[in-house]
């Protein structure tokens, strides 16, 4: 672990010139406040005053003076700067009040609070997310995309420009101390997903916010950018955020979602309740971590993304999928949540996932009979004869379940909860009256 007399050895030895101070606003953009090096010291033993009354989600302007805590194990040289530039190092931070106290409306805090009540009840969360993206190339027009490649799901071509960037986006994140397990093409032109071992949830957020700023940096050296908008072209798979969770015992570290004597994937009485607290959570989780209006385009029946509130092991069409067990590998027990979506705040998603997941174990909920079926071949009405519910259909409906669960309200903290509710709202509302080309060129001539 890093502690501030190494980063500041590291920050001399290697020249360091600048450090950025990273948080993250409600919606889950990365910002940053700058700091020369020489002013690294002082930052590490007071931290850093900044006025935080235009971030969207946090303090109105008679309440704008906070301050930066800086993480030191998160301390990272960004590997792309150097080469004649002015080598920079990132720090990622928690977010205070004048008065010492944590700020409310840092979306760090919010996970920080669920973690505590996980680890309360003697456990740690694990969270491994797949984050997918597409490449697309600049072509001059506005808003018009042209997918970077034709490939096709785990494509290989050693000589495919694709595979270029990829690496260099690997070799990226590897230097920024982010373990990645594999890499590959995705179903989609133009789509691809790269995975990073999983981490407690806090790292995993950490490492999820990095890993979108670092593969939008890569992409722009090669003329292209990266986007994580969940669905960017009609009529091809969108990109998902499928989480692979865990629970430890806090203090052995054995994996507790493991019961060798449970007939049921071999998933114990927690992990069941677990996944049933999830599911009830479900049409509210969606408006979290399916969180832009674009999401409700992805999650739609014919393209791989789950709609229909249900669990099983095989079933890909299921909203959470059990993989595989694998003997001798207990550790690695998990459950799959397969709705969320890369343009999801990952501090907010984990947060409410992980108070989703608590509030069955709490209740010691029961969770319905795995479905083994494509859900997707029923009709409504054999869907609702076996209890099968279906996520929202927009991000309105998603709204309106999260203003009915007190249990994700309570997670989110209301100084989060009204922030977030007002910038959605206005999102839906300026989607709602927007006119599209579609509706022009369906209705301009015709009607």
């Amino acid at each position: 672990m890093a502690d501030a007399k190494s980063i500041l050895q590291d920050v001399k030895d290697r020249g360091v010139r600048f450090i950025d101070l990273q948080f993250t606003d409600v919606l889950g953009t990365a910002k940053s406040v700058t700091i020369p090096a020489h002013h690294l010291e002082e930052a590490l033993e007071r931290g850093v005053w900044f006025d935080g009354s235009s971030i969207q989600g946090f303090a109105r302007i008679q309440e704008s003076d906070m301050f930066l805590h800086l993480d030191t194990r998160t301390y990272r040289v960004l590997p792309w700067t150097g080469d004649g530039l002015p080598l920079r190092a990132r720090v990622i931070c928690d977010v205070y009040k004048p008065d010492g106290t944590p700020f409310e409306g840092d979306p760090r805090y919010a996970l920080r609070r669920a973690i505590e009540k996980a680890e309360a009840m003697g456990y740690t969360y694990n969270v491994g997310p797949e984050l997918e993206f597409f490449l697309f190339r600049k072509n001059g027009e506005s808003h018009r995309a042209v997918p970077h490649d034709v490939g096709g799901y785990f494509d290989f071509s050693p000589n495919d420009e694709a595979q270029r960037v990829r690496s260099d986006i690997v070799e990226a994140l590897q230097a920024l101390k982010i373990d990645v397990e594999m890499e590959h093409h995705e179903v989609a032109i133009g789509q691809h997903e790269i995975d990073f071992r999983y981490s407690d949830a806090l790292h995993a957020a950490d490492n999820a916010t990095t890993f979108k700023y670092t593969v939008k940096g890569i992409a722009a050296k090669y003329g292209l950018f990266a986007t994580f908008m969940p669905k960017p072209v009609f009529g091809i798979n969108g990109s998902g955020m499928h989480c692979h969770q865990s629970l430890m015992d806090k203090d052995s570290g054995k994996n507790v979602f493991y019961d060798e004597s449970s007939e049921l994937f071999r998933l114990s009485t927690v992990a069941q309740q677990f996944v049933a607290g999830q599911l009830l959570h479900a049409r509210a989780l969606a408006a979290v971590v399916a969180p832009t209006v674009n999401s409700y385009k992805r999650l739609t029946p014919g393209y791989e993304a789950p709609v229909y509130i249900c669990w099983a092991q095989r079933n890909r069409s299921a909203l959470i999928r059990v993989p595989r067990y694998s003997p001798g590998r207990e550790q690695s027990t998990r459950v799959e949540l397969r709705f969320p979506d890369p343009s999801a705040n990952p501090y907010l998603a984990f947060a409410v996932m992980l108070t989703a997941g608590l509030h069955g174990i709490e209740a010691k909920m029961t969770p319905p009979a795995p479905v083994s079926d494509d859900v997707y071949e029923w009709s409504d009405e054999e869907r609702e004869a076996r209890g099968v519910g279906v996520l929202p259909g927009s991000l309105r409906e998603a709204l309106d379940a999260l203003a009915d669960d007190d249990v994700l309200k309570e997670a989110l903290g209301e100084h989060i909860y009204s922030a977030y509710n007002r910038a959605k709202s206005l999102e839906w509302d300026e989607f709602r009256i927007h006119v599209s080309e579609w509706e022009r060129q369906r209705y301009l001539e015709t009607l």
